[in-house]
């Protein structure tokens, strides 16, 4: 049996934002809040029954408004990832978006300055599902079209999450819709040792080339004798000591299916006995290690319980379309038309095994 708790979580701009919280009599417990649509925590047993939050986060609001900068479990959107030069063509009509990358301020990054991630979504409650929706207006960081989005979360008794994603348009636009979230199944605080631990598994025969803006070029890379190969379990700290940066990829997932949901990725800390596993019916899988973050020596960025959070001390398994689709013909379509639903499916599943 699971319950689902709603409660105020404080106000932004005037609206009150509202947390979800719900509780399966296994100790499972998951925390969603309207703004940014975000998974705010996540607590799972571990094999001696010790429950541990293993995301990254904040414990209020003001923490989610001023410092999520690097977009701790929210839903990003219009379109995550990046956008070459940050700008498309489509129907010969040029869209300039906001140009706001790190790693090349040319370019543009997860829907912009305010994007999906720094609004407060409108939320109703359907049994135990919530419905988090979302009006993004014509123009809105560039886009074209209006185009309502609904996130609705479920929380299961056998410790899943499922999430799915729907939109429509006005006009054509490109929508990519995706969780952020880290993940750190030794528990939120226990940063790089333990997330080095990690054993984890992607079911991808290839990833798509990036350049040195961490854009893809149209080409595609074997993960065959490569370090990017995890068709076989890999402990996480034995491969990123040969390479840290490499756990920045979109992995194109083996036989996905737009109509069903496909096993993407598991991972699993070995010493909690805690595992995570990852379906949807989306092409690709970012795997991003938090390498923008602070590291050694650095302040961190503090979350939940003053933690400082790091760089390499969680890991992010975003189910996506192809980064800068909207570029690239031999990619999967990024494009939205009207009268069209786009649909993203997602599940997290959590287990533990003693």
């Amino acid at each position: 049996m699971v319950y689902l708790i709603e409660e105020d979580f404080g106000v932004f701009k005037g609206e009150p934002v509202k947390k979800y919280t719900w509780q399966s009599e296994s100790g499972f417990r998951v925390s969603v809040i309207s703004y940014g649509a975000i998974i705010q925590s996540v607590l799972v047993p571990d094999k001696n029954g010790k429950l541990s939050d293993v995301v990254f986060g904040f414990d209020d609001l003001q923490g989610y408004v001023e410092r999520n900068n690097y977009n701790f479990g929210t839903t990003v959107g219009r379109c995550a990832n990046r956008i070459r030069d940050a700008s498309f063509q489509i129907d010969g009509v040029t869209y300039q978006l906001a140009k706001n990358d790190r790693v090349n301020p040319q370019n543009h990054l997860h829907g912009g300055v305010v994007g999906f991630a720094k609004v407060n979504w409108k939320t109703t409650v359907n049994g135990k599902k919530v419905i988090c929706s979302y009006h993004s207006k014509d123009g809105e960081e560039g886009y074209p079209g209006d185009l309502v989005t609904n996130v609705v979360y479920d929380v299961t008794d056998d410790g899943a999450i499922n999430i799915e994603y729907t939109a429509v348009t006005t006009k054509k636009t490109v929508v990519n819709l995706l969780n952020h979230s880290y993940f750190n199944l030794a528990g939120h605080e226990t940063g790089v040792k333990e997330l080095y631990n990690h054993v984890l598994t992607i079911n991808a025969d290839k990833i798509t080339e990036s350049d040195r803006d961490e854009l893809p070029t149209g080409r595609f890379i074997s993960v065959t004798d490569t370090f990017y190969d995890f068709r076989i379990p890999a402990r996480l700290g034995d491969v990123m000591v040969k390479n840290e940066r490499l756990i920045a990829s979109n992995y194109c997932i083996n036989s996905y299916s737009k109509n069903d949901l496909t096993f993407a990725s598991r991972i699993k800390h070995p010493q909690s006995g805690r595992s995570l596993e990852v379906f949807s019916n989306q092409p690709g899988l970012q795997v991003y290690t938090a390498t923008a973050l602070a590291g050694p020596g650095q302040p961190g960025h503090v979350g939940k319980s003053g933690v400082e959070y790091r760089k390499y001390g969680g890991i992010c398994l975003e189910t996506q379309n192809y980064p800068d689709a909207v570029h690239h013909s031999n990619f999967p379509s990024p494009i939205l038309i009207p009268g069209d639903v786009y649909k993203h499916r997602l599940v997290y599943k959590f287990a533990v095994e003693k």
